[in-house]
């Protein structure tokens, strides 16, 4: 019989359920979403690249005062699936927009109100959920594995399902829109049926309130201050290849109908490696562990840089190292947040603290479609002409490692001596 503290494999696996769906919307939003309505449907990269810094800008201030709202009403449950709903119906409208229309801006931007806001109260509220779960640091990485390996296989669902289910990208998109509404049904109905319940709160407190204070009180913490600040560098760095992935498989390598596959060997390189990376991290420390994916990553990803028209092994050899370092990406930042939220009593604030996460996570796919994006155009680069390819390289290939580096360095200098974070 297992132990007393250790969580039931059902159970997990019900909890980890809504991260499919969660995961699944996301990709469309950030990896599609600029190809569909810029290459595509034609809009003109600066003007989607302004609008998408905008809302993303906005959408992702929200994210602190959901976790504010978390705090005040305990009820991490109800939140996300409501959250999830909004979700649903937002994606329904993004990823159908009006054909032959003038006016894509005011529908890109109407339409990403539900899928910001659905996507901020289910996400914020579902992390705060599980940061409660588990009663010692490694079943709080279980807990973060079993979401993030549903989440990674939601992106793979995403990543392959829209170029099968219609001969062209749009048409497949907005099929798989449907498909996402009712996996998102489906797996909200599990999670808040058969996932573990929060724990009660040892020191109850009085609820926090809608002011700067509550916002920011996450940062007094010494433990995640330093932990915070390693997580942007490394998200940004995430986020510029991210977003032009798909101008680089279409106009570096000339290989358009390969995406689905790239990115499916990427996703799944990173759900299977996740095992790996939760004993690793239990052997070494999660603050090691992340470490060494990070300098992986920068090694196999920097060869992109030599890549040519064709090279489709070699794009696919990268996409599986690459993927193989994102399972420590995605299971280890959120259990050592757990850690730091557990192990200094700030359980009351769990919410606080993941809007502060999920801030610096849209802040940094804000910035990377909002310069990123504009940058390219300023620099000459059109979509779909070759000879404008240059800039692309460096923007997708470089710069990304750059920032890598800078965070593993920032992370070995705080935490490199201990093996876990919470006790810098």
């Amino acid at each position: 019989m297992p132990p007393a503290s250790r969580i039931a494999g059902g159970a997990l696996a019900a909890y980890g359920a809504l991260g499919l769906p969660l995961a699944s919307a996301a990709l469309p939003v950030y990896v599609h979403l600029p190809n569909l309505y810029g290459g595509l449907l034609g809009m003109n990269l600066a003007l989607l690249g302004s609008l998408l810094l905008a809302a993303r800008l906005l959408d992702a201030f929200v994210d602190p005062l959901i976790g504010v709202l978390n705090d005040r009403l305990q009820r991490p449950r109800l939140l996300a699936g409501i959250g999830a709903l909004l979700l649903a119906i937002g994606m329904l409208l993004v990823l159908n927009p009006p054909q032959g229309s003038t006016r894509l801006g005011v529908w890109l931007v109407l339409a990403l109100i539900p899928v910001y806001l659905g996507f901020s109260l289910a996400s914020v509220s579902y992390h705060a959920w599980g940061a409660l779960l588990g009663e010692d640091s490694h079943e709080r990485t279980r807990v973060t594995a079993s979401r993030e390996a549903f989440g990674l296989a939601g992106v793979v669902a995403a990543s392959v399902l829209p170029t099968l289910l219609a001969p062209t990208l749009d048409a497949g998109l907005a099929r798989f829109a449907w498909l996402l509404a009712a996996a998102t049904a489906l797996a909200t109905a599990l999670t808040l049926a058969r996932a573990p319940r929060p724990l009660p709160l040892a020191r109850p407190g009085p609820a926090p309130r809608f002011r700067i204070g509550a916002i920011i009180a996450p940062l007094a913490n010494a433990a995640f201050r330093p932990l915070f600040t390693v997580f942007v560098l490394n998200g940004i760095a995430s986020a510029l290849p991210a977003t032009l992935v798909l101008f680089f498989i279409t106009d570096a390598l000339a290989l358009p109908r390969h995406a689905g596959v790239f990115l499916a060997a990427y996703f799944l390189a990173g759900a299977l490696s996740l095992p790996l990376w939760v004993a690793l991290s239990r052997r070494i420390g999660k603050p090691r562990a992340w470490f060494g994916a990070m300098l992986a990553s920068v090694v196999a990803f920097v060869g992109a840089f030599v890549l040519g028209p064709g090279d489709a092994l070699a794009f696919g050899a990268i996409c599986v190292l690459s993927g193989l370092a994102l399972g420590a990406d995605l299971a280890l930042p959120p259990a050592l947040l757990a850690d730091v939220i557990r192990d200094h009593g700030e359980e009351r604030r769990a919410g606080s603290y993941f809007g502060l996460w999920n801030f610096a996570v849209k802040l940094n796919l804000a910035l990377a479609a909002g310069l990123a994006l504009p940058l390219l155009a300023w620099l000459g680069y059109q979509p779909g002409a070759a000879p404008t390819v240059a800039p692309l390289y460096y923007v997708y290939c470089l710069v990304p490692c750059a920032l890598k580096l800078a965070a593993a360095a920032l992370l070995w200098r705080e935490f490199g001596r201990s093996p876990e974070v919470c006790h810098a």
